[in-house]
């Protein structure tokens, strides 16, 4: 099962604050990322500075709680695609990281976010892994696990071959503009899960 942190659970459980997360989307929405201050959130969301306060520090734990609502928003969306394919465990695991992808590039706030400011997720990227990411490897971990039972994803530490289908997604979301002329949301989203199933699929089995 996955593991979720109190502070993740209280929010989530907050109507206020879920209220405020939302008034933060709105926002960046209408202002962008940069533009988005503690001050703007209780404004549009018809509440006072203190009661925003209350709940965040400042505005970039505010944005990592409002990223990792809407990143769980994806895997959601993603996850019946993804059972649909059926299949063993590797077939069902690419199917989900493929899905996610296409999910995080439809994303009104993720595709904004990811075309237009992604230097906001340099931290996350390159500095330290964030509540979604935590989420998304536990996600991804258990999957490996029922892939190695099965028989259809390589031994391995599970922990270690997540962190590795992590980097693939994340890498090909935050930079498929790159190579958007070449590539097509769909080509890349091909190509990828041909690279995760090539990579998590046992030595010696047959392409």
């Amino acid at each position: 099962m996955l593991s979720i942190s109190n502070e993740d659970e209280e929010t989530a459980a907050d109507p206020l604050a879920q209220s405020l997360l939302d008034a933060a989307r709105e926002s960046i929405a209408v202002f962008g990322l940069r533009r988005l201050t503690l001050t703007d959130v209780a404004r549009r969301a018809g509440v006072s500075r203190p009661t925003v306060y209350r709940r965040w520090r400042d505005i970039d734990t505010l944005l990592g709680d409002l990223l990792t609502r809407e990143m769980r928003a994806v895997m959601a969306a993603a996850a019946p695609r993804a059972a649909a394919e059926g299949g063993d465990g590797r077939t069902r695991l690419v199917a989900g990281a493929a899905c996610v992808l296409a999910e995080l590039r439809a994303h009104p706030l993720m595709s904004r976010i990811l075309d237009t400011e992604p230097e906001a997720l340099v931290t996350y990227t390159f500095q330290r892994l964030g509540s979604s990411q935590r989420h998304a490897l536990a996600v991804i971990e258990d999957q490996i696990r029922r892939g190695q039972a099965d028989g259809s994803v390589r031994t391995g530490d599970p922990a270690e071959l997540a962190r590795m289908v992590l980097l693939v997604v994340q890498s090909a979301a935050q930079s498929w503009r790159l190579v958007a002329e070449a590539l097509t949301l769909d080509g890349l989203t091909r190509e990828v899960r041909r690279m995760l199933d090539r990579y998590l699929a046992p030595e010696g089995e047959a392409p």
